[in-house]
């Protein structure tokens, strides 16, 4: 599979417990925090359900 590159753009503050743990599960903890994973189908699923707060890059 590729890599991804994901960057949360938006804070968590305010949102779902669900979104928070969404966003938590991919890795990041702050706002411009990066983290380079493999793009499989979870992922992707996590990616579509935060997307509004996240930025993605294929690398």
């Amino acid at each position: 599979m590729a890599k991804i590159k994901i960057t949360q753009i938006k804070s968590v503050i305010d949102r779902s417990e669900r979104q928070k743990r969404t966003v938590a599960a991919l890795g990041l903890k702050k706002i411009n925090h990066s983290v380079e994973v493999e793009a499989n189908d979870a992922i992707i699923g996590m990616i579509r359900k935060v997307n509004h707060l996240v930025a993605v890059e294929n690398i």
